[in-house]
């Protein structure tokens, strides 16, 4: 198995995390809060905007199934990239969208779909591109909330969970 890593913020992580989960060939997820300025902080801080963190799903994949073009590719169907610190309902800075890698080796393919995705656009994206400076994992709580409350809050459609199911690999 060829594992690999990538952090991706798009809104409220419950949503995020359940979409991303569907994907043929991502073997886990885990949500958290990634690139503040504090130090292991909790939902209520981070709720609050001050510390700077965003909602982010830590996805772990087998890139001979879903490579990082086709994750990101799905990634950019469950957001709007043009929507700065919202994605539906939720408001703030935590529900920034963004793609934080931990290598470098990462980074052509992850500005080469972006600038694919810019080119469909009339506005500039919000969607951050950074290196992951650090992150921490959200309490049990917040982990495979769908999951463990089918009829919870979600900003996304339930037919983009069935489309990531469905989707795959060229």
């Amino acid at each position: 198995m060829n594992t690999k890593v990538i952090y991706l913020a798009g809104g409220c992580f419950w949503g995020t995390e359940h979409f991303i989960k569907q994907i043929q060939g991502v073997i886990s997820t885990e949500t958290g809060f990634a690139n503040g300025h504090t130090e292991h902080p909790t939902y209520k801080e981070v709720y609050t905007d001050t510390t700077g963190y965003a909602e982010t799903v830590k996805v772990e994949y087998d890139a001979d199934v879903a490579d990082l073009r086709f994750l990101l590719e799905l990634y950019f169907k469950a957001i709007d990239p043009t929507s700065l610190n919202k994605q539906g309902e939720d408001e703030g800075t935590r529900y920034r969208t963004g793609i934080y890698y931990t290598d470098c080796g990462d980074l052509p393919i992850i500005q080469q779909v972006f600038n694919e995705v810019a080119q469909q656009y009339d506005r500039p994206l919000a969607v951050e591109v950074l290196p992951l400076s650090n992150y921490y994992a959200a309490d049990e709580y917040h982990q495979d909330y769908l999951d463990k409350h089918p009829d919870g809050y979600c900003h996304l459609s339930p037919a983009l969970f069935e489309f990531a199911r469905k989707a795959r690999r060229k």
